[in-house]
């Protein structure tokens, strides 16, 4: 008898701060594709923005951690906060399979605004030897809106491209930013011990 392949969430961000749209995202990916636990990644240095413009990386892990702490099957991850250097989302997911083990199937979800741009990613054309890609999008979002150069990537490895629907997407880190910095109410927008974090510690002002 064979046991089941464990499958793997990874849900990867900057995550400055968590908010809704990151829960919903992951609960939506793990029960769309039955996913064993999904793993919050915050990064440590994005190589896409300046550090100047990004929260302390102890903020962001903090806010995750809390976020996630009722859902038995979300774990938050220290892994590209403690390495040292940018944070590359192909330097996790070899991190990562080799921690899993070539019998656990990997799951990167990201935002669709992020695919748009993964052709310019570091060893993009490894990403889909690695793991499934879940691209969490508004309703209604098709892959021909994807530029060309997007849509031949995916085409390479069709069946471990996947497209999930999540209306909570509308929401976004930086728009909750711009609220605290304008002192308008969060609420509803992240978690209520998110909430409680970025005011205790004076975030975004």
């Amino acid at each position: 008898m064979t046991s089941k392949r464990p499958r793997i969430g990874i849900m990867g961000g900057t995550f400055d701060p968590v908010h809704y749209g990151h829960l919903v995202t992951a609960e939506g990916a793990r029960c769309e594709y039955k996913l064993d636990q999904v793993l919050f990644l915050p990064s440590g240095k994005p190589p896409h923005k300046s550090m100047s413009k990004v929260s302390d990386a102890e903020h962001r892990y903090m806010m995750t951690v809390l976020a996630t702490l009722t859902n038995p099957h979300f774990e938050v991850s220290r892994l590209d906060i403690d390495r040292e250097g940018v944070s590359y989302t192909i330097d996790s997911l070899r991190s990562l399979q080799r921690f899993y083990g070539p019998e656990a199937e990997l799951f990167f979800i990201t935002g669709a605004d992020a695919i748009f741009e993964i052709t310019g990613w570091k060893d993009s054309d490894e990403y889909l030897t690695i793991a499934h890609f879940i691209a969490a999008a508004r309703p209604g979002f098709c892959l021909e809106e994807l530029p060309v150069a997007t849509q031949r990537w995916v085409g390479q490895h069709g069946d471990r491209f996947h497209v999930l629907n999540v209306p909570a997407m509308a929401i976004s880190s930086t728009e909750i930013r711009e609220r605290v910095k304008k002192g308008i109410s969060i609420r509803y927008l992240v978690p209520e011990p998110v909430e409680h974090y970025i005011m205790r510690h004076n975030l975004y002002l």
